[in-house]
């Protein structure tokens, strides 16, 4: 038994969502949303929510049960409050600020990195170190953020490069002499 599938969705009074298809699609201040349905799981759009169960007692179906309950609630979330994921920059002469459609990273090579932003997302350079990347698609963030966060990845010894706001990076201790 899902602890997370057995609570239905609430979809608040400006989202609208309908089912038609195979597929669910949301819409609301932010934007629509739209996701396959499986067939293991059935999607009931009720008054107060959209309640989301197995549609057989087959372990795929149980397996399915939980992750298409929190991706219904990412398409509800997604399109009332939206997701952001901040990213920081540290090290010497590192940089990144946005000019028209491109993020622009100055990362210590020889050339600046020029990142496209995609549709539908959002970046924002609060100053010269922190990239605040925003949108109502969490994959879609999710995924922009880890593109630009693979051109230079935190290093354990001086903590140079670009993390995660709050992320850990485990620093070592240099060569003893």
């Amino acid at each position: 038994m899902s602890r997370i599938g057995k609570k239905p969705v609430p979809v608040p009074a400006s989202v609208t969502a309908t089912m038609d298809g195979g597929q669910l699609s949301v819409k609301g201040p932010k934007g629509s949303l739209a996701m396959p349905m499986v067939d293991d799981i059935s999607y009931v759009l009720e008054n107060d929510g959209i309640s989301v169960t197995p549609a057989n007692d087959t372990k795929r179906a149980r397996a399915y049960w939980g992750l298409q309950r929190t991706l219904v609630s990412n398409l509800i979330v997604g399109v009332t409050d939206g997701f952001t994921k901040v990213l920081e920059i540290t090290g010497v002469g590192y940089r990144a600020n946005v000019q028209g459609s491109n993020l622009k990273l100055q990362l210590g090579y020889s050339h600046d990195v020029d990142y496209p932003i995609p549709e539908g997302i959002t970046i924002k350079t609060p100053d010269q170190t922190t990239v605040e990347i925003s949108g109502s698609d969490r994959q879609k963030v999710g995924q922009v953020a880890a593109e630009i966060r693979r051109w230079r990845k935190p290093e354990p010894y001086k903590g140079k490069g670009i993390k995660y706001r709050g992320e850990f990076i485990f620093r070592k201790e240099g060569k003893k002499k």
